[in-house]
């Protein structure tokens, strides 16, 4: 699969009547965090509202097999005059592994690893298994043709091309900027 970039489907989910929820996902660790904030936060002067005093991206992305280390993958969105592209970082992943599904304008894309190893020598044996997955989402704007998005994936990136309609096209202009 070297030099050749695949092609991901992009599905189409039946729409449902209640939009899915945009709020971010909870990480099991921000309860946590907000707690030991706040009891710094009684014990310390000054403190109050200064902010998180513990955060937890210096741990993100250490673990080698699972980039995301439990929370989200690296996504770069642009915004082209043709489209908008989002590319999604997922070193280690198979095309297999991910799934885009789009559905009441939001575009979903999730993956999940799975690595079993098991060894056996003289005198022990051992077995191990490790998985991750992640999930991200994002809303699409009116300007998104959702019929022709389209997805590929090669060597662990994933590039999605959000095409905009014709429309769209049209009602875009350059604003002139002048000086005093």
């Amino acid at each position: 699969m070297a030099g050749k970039a695949s092609k991901v489907p992009v599905k189409k989910v039946a729409e449902t009547k209640a939009p899915a929820p945009a709020a971010a996902e909870w990480h099991p660790l921000d309860s946590l965090r907000k707690e030991i904030d706040d009891l710094f936060d009684s014990f310390l002067p000054g403190r109050r509202g200064a902010g998180r005093l513990f955060d937890l991206a210096p741990w993100r992305g250490l673990e080698a097999d699972f980039p995301w280390g439990g929370a989200q993958p690296r996504v770069d969105v642009a915004e082209t005059d043709n489209a908008i592209e989002i590319t999604a970082e997922l070193p280690g992943l198979d095309e297999k592994d991910i799934e885009v599904d789009l559905a009441d304008d939001i575009l979903t894309i999730k993956g999940e690893k799975k690595a079993e190893k098991e060894e056996r020598k003289k005198g022990y044996y051992m077995s191990e298994r490790r998985f991750g997955s992640f999930r991200r989402s994002f809303r699409l704007p009116e300007s998104v043709d959702a019929d022709k998005i389209a997805g590929s994936f090669e060597k662990g990136v994933l590039s999605v091309t959000l095409p905009k309609t014709a429309e769209a096209k049209k009602r875009q202009r350059k604003i002139d900027i002048k000086g005093k």
